[in-house]
């Protein structure tokens, strides 16, 4: 017989939130109550806290309560005289936490840790206090939960980064640290309206970031869903609005629409003898925006904004049920999708459809197993509930943690946070493609993802010794962008190592830092080498014996240069950040005391006069170029995009000749900046107290699209020439279509000037488009 569970709710995984204490789908929309002292008197405080400890043992029996009782004992005296921004006391978050935890089934120890989640960070209380009366493990979860407020960082990011970087690493030891955390976060968001608007948007854009995509790699669609729709309200309140109010001018008729479709369902799943239960929603908020926002539609496009989820008893039930659906109403093309047989990489697993019922209204049917919808709605949270002991992790349950452990694996080796925390948003909320090894064991990709990110999520050696790939039997670039179905064989060979230009094509965060660390590994190998020659070639050249040139000299002094090693130092050496004259004048005083002489680069062939755009400047006397925090150290300017004074510069230390300067937009620097212990803060020099005719001009290139009729050639030279500016070289060519092409090679003071000179030239009668060429 179907048995039927009816439910309004406003999650994507049609959670009720009832559960949650909310009202109904939009009831965190509505003006929230200021708080009633009379229900915050220790009295109904008290009362809440035994409520608690009740829930607790009846869903787990054998749990220890005094753990509980104690626990809450230690925050009430704690906690005593603090009080929330919203006029609440502060006991009240820890006890909302708790109960939230409570829902989920968790043990005693996990209730003991929510309860004492603050107490390290807002109270005199110490984390060897927590250990010294709660255990180590209590502890662990507390320490790994408590913010690091106290260490000062530079920035938010790096605060932020260092933050989220802990809860991961405790993670991987136990579960439930993050599983506080939401706890924890989503309470916070309940509450959010009592802040000041700025702190409201940057903690709701936190928790649309970090948290409510870490809820959903972790398979919890009911915490996930209240987050997003409650950061939405803060993040884009105009976009909610709208959201809102659509949804709830087609509310009634969509419930209308919804129950006729139960009843149906229900006498059909009777009178075929399937045992299940119907449950239907309204879509979320959030989930609308995102789609309509993702697919460019209208919201009437939007075609599972009301859904019927049926659960059944088995696996052969759910396929029974999908097609009784399909000889019910008509099935949309292409909106049938099987994450029973190819489950998401939170362990999703459902079958979907869309169909089209009477009046044309188009709905989505869900269909998954008891098993299946518990793990829909909590996640890794769901196997709390059936463990007699602490521990009693499964293999399926490891399983589910894996990505956690790959997570953090990449993490450690990340220096940058704000790469780091880009990386990380990439990594918990992808758009995934479902492809398979040639044995059929499926392999999920990011969207966009290519045979090179498939290599490294089945193995790092197998991603850095690949050398091709083979998609559904036909051999293809690396670059290839893989599709969901395909069959992807991986083509390796000893000895091969990973190529810098993969970086410029693979999508998951795992591949880009496998490579990454790679290739910093093996440029370190190589700047040590090349650190080591230049030392040895200058302690040649200045006759210092090489007995004072040992790795122990070079211990000795390398603190000084910010470093801890003698690799180290030899390393930023062959990277250019320093010079042999500078580390010798340190080793051996007295030997060195005759300058350096100025290293001169000689022009290539076919260079001539234009090599002095790619010449090396000094930092001493009047140049253009400075580094900051450094001295004595080599800048130059790339020859891809020649910047002038006035543009926006970024440096890049190269091996051995020294940094190379780009401007912001050039095509190149993308690509170059990968590694960012390399990037270095480069600016122009501040203009000297000089004639114009004596400031540094920089060759520039400037092509002219323009009407082939006579004098044109005379009026631009004389446009140029008027502004006092240098013509170096002047080229012109025709066209098949009749128009001339004229490139001049001018010197540019800085863009201000180059600016003025080509608005001159725009002039020009006939002339149509002035153009500046990066390259010389």
């Amino acid at each position: 017989m179907a048995t039927v569970r009816q439910s309004v709710t406003s999650g994507e995984t049609g959670v009720p939130q009832g559960s949650q204490g909310n009202a109904g789908p939009h009831a965190e929309s509505r003006p929230v109550a200021k708080p009633n002292p009379a229900t915050y008197t220790q009295e109904r405080i008290n009362e809440r806290f035994e409520a608690l400890v009740r829930h607790v043992q009846a869903n787990r029996p054998t749990e220890d309560s005094a753990l509980i009782r104690k626990a809450w004992a230690f925050c009430v005296t704690h906690h005593e005289g603090q009080m929330r921004a919203s006029g609440e006391p502060y006991i009240i978050h820890p006890l909302e936490v708790a109960e939230v935890l409570a829902e989920m089934k968790l043990d005693a120890t996990a209730i003991a840790a929510a309860l004492l989640h603050d107490a390290v960070e807002d109270t005199p209380a110490t984390s060897e206090e927590i250990a010294a009366k709660f255990g180590d493990q209590v502890a662990h979860i507390v320490e790994g939960v408590t913010k690091i407020d106290k260490i000062q960082f530079a920035n938010r990011e790096d605060r932020q980064a260092e933050n989220v970087r802990k809860m991961l690493l405790a993670m991987v030891t136990d579960i439930r640290v993050v599983l506080i955390k939401l706890a924890d976060r989503l309470h916070n968001m309940r509450t959010l309206e009592h802040l000041k608007p700025e702190r409201q948007e940057a903690i709701a854009r936190e928790t649309m970031d970090i948290y409510a995509p870490l809820a959903h790699r972790l398979g919890m669609g009911k915490v996930r869903g209240e987050l997003e729709d409650l950061a939405f309200r803060y993040t884009d309140p105009v976009s909610y609005e709208q959201m809102s109010a659509e949804a709830e001018s087609r509310r009634a008729e969509g419930e209308q629409f919804l129950r006729t479709v139960e009843d149906t369902l229900v006498e059909q799943l009777r009178e075929n003898n399937v045992e299940a239960r119907v449950e239907w929603r309204i879509k979320r908020l959030y989930s609308i925006f995102q789609k309509i926002e993702r697919a460019k539609v209208s919201f009437d496009q939007v075609y599972d904004f009301l859904a019927v989820r049926v659960i059944t008893q088995d696996l052969a039930a759910c396929y029974a049920v999908f097609g009784l659906i399909h000889t019910l109403w008509r099935p949309v093309p292409g909106r049938i999708k099987d994450f029973i047989a190819m489950p998401r990489a939170n362990r999703y697993q459902s079958l979907h459809t869309t169909v089209i019922g009477e009046g044309g209204h188009q709905f989505e049917v869900q269909i998954r197993t008891e098993e299946m919808h518990r793990i829909a709605e909590e996640g890794i949270a769901a196997h709390w509930k059936y463990k007699a002991r602490e521990g009693s992790i499964t293999t399926r349950d490891e399983e589910r943690l894996n990505w956690i452990r790959q997570l953090v694996e990449w993490q450690k080796e990340m220096t940058d946070p704000n790469e780091f925390l880009s990386s990380l948003k990439m990594d918990l909320y992808p758009d995934e493609v479902y492809t398979f090894t040639p044995k059929g064991k499926v392999v999920v990709v990011p969207a966009d993802g290519t045979p090179v990110d498939f290599a490294y999520t089945i193995h790092t050696d197998v991603g850095h010794s690949c050398v091709g790939a083979k998609i559904n039997g036909r051999m293809v670039p690396l670059r290839t962008k893989l599709r969901t179905g395909d069959i992807v064989e991986i083509i390796t060979q000893k000895d091969h190592k990973p190529s810098r230009d993969w970086l410029t094509f693979v999508k998951s965060p795992r591949a880009r830092n496998k490579i990454k660390h790679w290739l910093n590994e093996d440029q370190r190998v190589r700047a040590v080498d090349i650190g080591r020659k230049l030392l040895e070639r200058a302690a040649k050249k200045f006759k210092v014996p090489l007995s004072q040139v040992t790795d122990s000299d070079l211990s000795r002094i390398s603190s000084e240069y910010g470093v801890a090693t003698a690799a180290d130092l030899l390393a930023t050496l062959g990277q250019g950040k320093h010079s042999a004259h500078q580390i010798l004048n340190k080793l051996a005083p007295g030997y060195t005391d005759v300058p350096e002489a100025e290293p001169v680069v000689e022009p290539k062939p076919g260079e001539g006069g234009m090599s002095d755009a790619v010449r090396k400047l000094h930092l001493t006397g009047s140049d253009s170029l400075e580094v900051e925090g450094q001295n004595d150290l080599l800048v130059y300017r790339a020859r891809c995009c020649n910047p002038i004074r006035g543009e926006e510069i970024v440096g890049y230390v190269t091996r051995g000749k020294g940094v190379a300067v780009h401007a912001r937009g050039c095509p190149n620097v993308q690509n170059l900046l990968y590694e960012s212990d390399r990037r270095i803060n480069v600016e122009w020099a501040r203009t000297p107290d000089q004639p114009t005719s004596r400031l540094q001009r920089f060759p520039v290139r400037v092509t002219i699209y323009c009407d082939d009729r006579a004098g044109m050639l005379k009026e631009l030279t004389a446009v140029i020439s008027d502004d006092n500016t240098n013509i170096r070289s002047v080229d012109t060519r025709q066209t098949d279509d009749g128009e001339a092409i004229v490139e001049f090679v001018v010197d540019a003071e800085d863009v201000r000037h180059l600016n003025k000179m080509v608005l001159g030239l725009r002039r020009v009668p006939g002339v149509r488009t002035v153009q500046r060429s990066q390259q010389l």
